[in-house]
């Protein structure tokens, strides 16, 4: 497969677009910064990219290797380069014409060590709720008894004194080097009477689950949530960001985890005031198959994990995933089915990990509801419904009454409509609940198929017919054109290229085979081992990594260890399940992976919406979960300028990076092309195994689906494609043949597909 196609406009010629053509996420810290960042502007301009999305780049915990932990929202982080990287950065992108998107986090703070870097919750443990900052946390006062529970010792006696701090301060410092500020005039009181009068308790960390009084990220106490909804608190949190957007050093913004907030759509108004229609927004919301991103949000979209689900599903053979459930079941012993996965963990999670935020909730409401709010927040089949909106459906009142009953879940569902606050708290608690028993825990329990366990999809029913995928991009067209779409994150579990090695399985369950392991080893574990291992194959520093991911693995599902309560001598026994030699698939399976890389890239960057490239992706890319994913990587300099010197990519890589570099550089050049959506139908015995679609000014993507099953069953056997008016020219060639062939009406598909599973035709 040559390149086929690339641009030849000059940096004079360049004009940033408004919405990106695409974007290409770059992971910054320590170890990649903005320098770094900004000498790789040249190569990934010559990509074809539109625009560079930076991971947080505010002042975060010392040494965060991802900035989601923010201290400081007035300071760019300096440990990147600070404001004048930043700021040079973007000048070198606009030179050639990329423009900067910024992953933004207004949801939550950091707790961090030393405290003192996050100054409003430092003046707050100092001067209590008449602190001006108390406004910016959400801090349950009367819950805690007027103090705040600081969970932050490391058991459950550590002892404290009182020293001078720098400039005279007095503080109170814990015997792990930990320091709190002291509330004025309480310095000299004996220790007992002196640690009473603190508007703070400082607490052993486990005491989290059942006393914190303050709302957190998901289950991490080390990260505080912010009352964004507060406009001084907004106004604060975001004029760093609001000025680099005002400046033209920033063009869009990644909002994160907008189900934390108070009133999404009331915070998304405020920031589209504050940046104008120029800015493109997009915002992180993982939505259930049949959940529709609310029309009245004034953004672009979300970050595209409902189209990840859609593209990963229609390569996954719905057969297979059932045999291979039948399989694991009886290998690892375990549940029936992924409905009940998923309800035990949401159970144990609302009770045992949210059980401070569940009894907040519960006193709020009183006892004669209290049982009806636990019931209604494991009914909902959505992360969270939002104020103003939809209530619960009929459907989730009826489970949640089945166990607590009718009445009392009408009473909570009637306090929901009457008092806003308690409707944001609840919902609040809803996408907590959801996020952490579901992506941290039910999807490191259900294993049957793991490309399948992925961030906004359904383990239990994974597979997309054509029709719903066609189904799906046209209505993202219609109604989210420029909403991004994503197949690699920094969250996923498995890069793309990992899950299409694992979905292959669903074509051949049988080439699963025994999970192995030594004698006594548990049977999960062993068969997430095998997947993980065959997903991986043969990679740098393979063993470690598939240690460490099968550790984090056994962690998250929380059965036989936990992160809070490990086990010694069962982790122990975690590195003997990862295979000592590469576990790579046999010759037809490793084309029927080709087939899927090739076609799942294929169809992400030519469907509706902007498509996103993670870090190093536009190569094949094996990674499995954080902190794998957010490795550094080598970008393939030398590898894309031989390909635009005309040579034939010699391996999968070079044919995933031809490919990619050709549909983002039509992109950004011809956007045009780019509009409007057509399902072009196969015709034939092998009808089922094509997935194609017109853009229809004047592009067309054939992608081969199921491509071992389709081998067994002959191969495509007269099967046809009815391109629509026009001549049309290949774009990126084949192997062996050159590009620009052209093709017009009814064409073969053993024609147009022969050596490659993929095919790019645009209009001449």
């Amino acid at each position: 497969m040559t390149l086929g196609y690339s641009s030849s406009r000059s940096e004079s010629d360049v004009q940033t677009p408004v919405v990106p053509a695409s974007t290409y996420r770059l992971q910054l810290g320590p170890r990649f910064t903005f320098a770094a960042a900004e000498a790789a502007v040249p190569y990934l301009a010559s990509l074809g990219v539109s625009h560079l999305h930076l991971s947080p780049v505010l002042e975060a915990v010392p040494g965060s290797q991802h900035g989601y932990d923010v201290v400081d929202h007035a300071r760019v982080r300096a440990e990147l380069g600070g404001e004048r990287g930043l700021r040079a950065l973007a000048a070198a992108a606009r030179a050639h014409g990329l423009g900067l998107v910024l992953d933004i986090v207004p949801n939550h703070m950091a707790v961090p060590v030393p405290l003192r870097l996050n100054r409003p919750l430092w003046e707050v443990l100092r001067e209590g709720p008449g602190s001006p900052y108390a406004r910016w946390f959400d801090i349950d006062w009367e819950g805690g008894g007027g103090q705040v529970l600081l969970p932050v010792l490391g058991g459950p006696d550590e002892g404290c004194e009182v020293v001078a701090g720098e400039g005279g301060e007095e503080l109170l410092r814990y015997g792990g080097g930990l320091e709190l500020p002291l509330r004025a005039g309480t310095a000299g009181l004996p220790l007992r009477e002196l640690l009473d009068a603190q508007w703070y308790r400082a607490a052993w960390w486990r005491e989290a689950r059942t006393a914190l009084n303050y709302r957190r990220f998901f289950t991490i106490s080390d990260l505080i949530g912010v009352r964004v909804e507060d406009p001084a608190v907004f106004a604060a949190g975001h004029g760093k960001v609001l000025q680099l957007v005002r400046e033209g050093v920033v063009a869009g913004l990644r909002i994160d985890h907008v189900d934390g907030l108070a009133d999404p759509e009331q915070y998304l108004r405020r920031l589209r005031a504050a940046v104008g229609d120029g800015c493109w927004i997009v915002v992180e919301k993982i939505l259930a198959r049949a959940e529709r991103l609310p029309a009245s949000w004034p953004v672009a979209g979300t970050t595209g994990y409902d189209a990840l689900h859609r593209v990963d599903g229609v390569f996954t053979d719905p057969v297979g995933v059932r045999r291979l459930a039948r399989s694991y079941g009886e290998a690892a012993g375990q549940p029936a089915s992924w409905e009940e996965t998923a309800s035990e963990a949401a159970r144990e999670v609302l009770t045992v990990d949210l059980a401070a935020e569940l009894a907040t909730l519960e006193r709020w409401a009183g006892p004669e509801l209290a049982a009806a709010v636990g019931e209604l927040l494991l009914a909902s089949p959505v992360y969270r419904t939002y104020p103003g909106g939809p209530g619960p459906s009929a459907a989730t009142l009826e489970r949640a009454a089945a166990r607590a009953g009718a009445a009392v879940v009408e009473g909570v569902r009637e306090l929901l409509l009457r008092d806003p606050a308690f409707a944001a708290r609840f919902a609040q608690t809803s996408a907590a609940l959801r996020a952490k028993s579901l992506e941290d825990r039910a999807f490191y329990r259900w294993a049957p198929l793991l490309s399948a366990t992925e961030v906004g999809g359904e383990p239990g029913d994974p597979a997309v017919s054509v029709a719903g995928f066609h189904a799906y991009c046209a209505e993202l067209e219609r109604d989210w054109p420029a909403s991004g779409t994503v197949l690699s994150t920094h969250d996923t579990k498995r890069s793309a290229d990992v899950r299409a090695r694992i979905s292959v399985l669903s074509q051949a369950p049988e080439a699963m085979g025994a999970p192995g392991g030594p004698p006594g080893a548990d049977p999960q574990l062993a068969w997430v081992a095998r997947q993980s291992a065959l997903g991986l194959g043969e990679a740098p520093e393979r063993e470690s990594r598939l240690a460490a991911a099968l550790l984090k693995a056994a962690r998250e599902a929380g059965v036989h260890t936990s992160w809070t309560d490990p086990d010694e001598e069962y982790e122990a026994g975690i590195a003997d399940l990862v295979p000592r030699e590469a576990v790579e698939l046999p010759p037809e399976l490793a084309e029927a992976a080709r087939a899927n890389l090739l076609g799942m890239t294929l169809l992400h960057l030519a469907m509706p919406g902007v498509p996103e490239v993670y870090q190093g992706c536009e190569y094949e890319y094996r990674a499995l979960v954080d902190p794998d994913n957010r490795r550094p990587v080598e970008f393939p300099r030398k590898a894309l300028a031989a390909l635009d010197s005309g040579a034939a990519p010699p391996d999968l890589a070079r044919e995933k990076l031809a490919l990619t570099a050709a549909l983002l550089r039509l992109r950004r050049d011809r956007p045009g092309l780019f509009t409007g959506y057509a399902p072009l139908p196969a015709r034939g015995p092998a009808a089922e195994h094509c997935v194609a679609f017109a853009r229809p000014a004047g592009l067309v993507a054939v992608a081969t689906r199921l491509s071992h099953r389709l081998a067994a069953a002959g191969g495509w056997r007269g099967t046809t494609l009815e391109l629509p008016e026009g001549r049309w020219a290949r774009v990126g060639g084949r192997p062996g043949g050159p590009a620009g062939a052209e093709y017009g009406g009814r064409v073969a598909l053993a024609e147009l597909l022969e050596g490659v599973p993929v095919a790019v035709l645009v209009r001449e």
